[in-house]
């Protein structure tokens, strides 16, 4: 009997990767069948969500998993809206020391509990706040493989952004 080989994660952010901010957003102000957007009233900046995010996810040889201070949220109001199944989340641990120090380094909050929740399978990150700090310390405290994968918050994930996650989480490991 042969093991079961695990698809590599991809740590997906919320803010700037799916919600772009900066330059003048593209507008998806109504949704499947012409529906309005569910939420919208709520929270605007949803509208600001490309609904293809969810077709071009799903295509990715990846486990997606949530890694957004949207935590469950995300699952609640974004996943439905851009055609996704529910997804694990990244549950974020209380503030430390070693966060504060982190902080003076330079360490995204995020990097260490990403590193922690791989457990040495092969990782992408996508995020807007990704910094060679970050890269640095994953190459280090990392035993697989790892993609640190900077999006440009003024435009979310683009067509080149895609294809260089598929690039990468299409090799062997």
């Amino acid at each position: 009997m042969t093991g079961s080989i695990q698809r590599p994660l991809l740590f997906l952010d919320v803010d700037g990767p799916l919600i772009p901010f900066g330059a003048e957003p593209q507008q998806y102000p109504t949704y499947a069948a012409g529906g309005e957007l569910p939420g919208a009233d709520a929270n605007p900046l949803l509208t600001r969500i490309n609904p293809e995010h969810g077709t071009r996810l799903a295509a990715l040889p990846c486990e997606v998993v949530w890694a957004t201070t949207w935590m469950a949220d995300a699952n609640e109001c974004i996943a439905p809206l851009i055609g996704l199944p529910q997804l694990a989340v990244v549950d974020w641990p209380e503030p430390s020391a070693t966060d504060d120090q982190d902080e003076r380094d330079g360490l995204h909050w995020k990097t260490r509990a990403l590193v922690g929740r791989a457990v040495g399978r092969p990782f992408v990150w996508v995020d807007d706040e990704i910094t060679d700090t970050d890269r640095r310390w994953v190459a280090a405290h990392h035993r697989g493989h790892a993609l640190l994968h900077r999006v440009d918050p003024r435009l979310g994930l683009t067509d080149d952004d895609y294809a260089a996650l598929d690039s990468w989480l299409r090799q062997p490991f």
